[in-house]
């Protein structure tokens, strides 16, 4: 029989106002909700070869311009989950890729797996080594310590990815705010349209 899974925290950290400010850097619940977009998630993956480039194009225009190159490529990592409209499709994989990094994020609040908080902190560690080997190797202008380095951080974060989108799936009845996110508002103006229409027709 299989043993059930202990949580990182007692369970009495259930708090419904702790668990709706998941605030870090700046990230409201409107803001997480647009960046549950998959034009967000997947436009912000996107990104890390325009940062190793303006990285290491200090080689070629000088430090200065690469330095502003690479002062607007984080400009739009911080516009990134701000420009897109929230999803209208909220159980996408993305949208509940984000949503589980935000159950994660909030693990102090309501407590999760000890396994999934283990395993997403090695991915989350395994991701900032090969983002860091990816940094260095661009800075010195090294493609193979670059691109190798670009290549652990993409498979290690599509992993995390994919474990977040899992702990959506398990975690999204621990709280009530978790079941808001997927919630999909319902228009019963054509209900209330085909009402009147009965009516006249009648």
């Amino acid at each position: 029989m299989q043993q059930p899974q202990r949580l990182s925290r007692p369970i009495q950290a259930l708090a419904p106002m702790q668990a709706g400010q998941i605030r870090p850097l700046g990230m409201t619940p409107s803001v997480w909700q647009r960046h549950a977009s998959p034009w967000s998630v997947y436009s912000r993956m996107a990104t890390l070869p325009f940062l190793l480039a303006a990285i290491a194009s200090h080689a070629w225009i000088g430090g200065a311009a690469s330095a502003g190159l690479t002062l607007l490529v984080f400009v739009w990592l911080w516009i990134n989950p701000r420009l897109f409209p929230a999803p209208r499709k909220r159980d996408s994989w993305a949208a509940r890729a984000t949503y589980g990094e935000r159950i994660w994020i909030n693990r102090a609040a309501v407590a999760i797996p000890q396994d999934e908080a283990r395993v997403a902190l090695s991915l989350s560690l395994v991701t900032g080594l090969g983002f860091a080997a990816a940094i260095y190797g661009a800075y010195e202008i090294n493609p193979l310590l670059g691109i190798s380095g670009m290549i652990v951080t993409y498979a290690a974060k599509l992993v995390f990815l994919n474990r977040m989108a899992r702990l959506y799936d398990k975690m999204r009845d621990a709280h009530p705010l978790y079941r808001f996110w997927t919630a999909e508002p319902q228009n019963d103006n054509a209900a209330g349209k085909a009402g009147k229409s009965l009516q006249k027709s009648a």
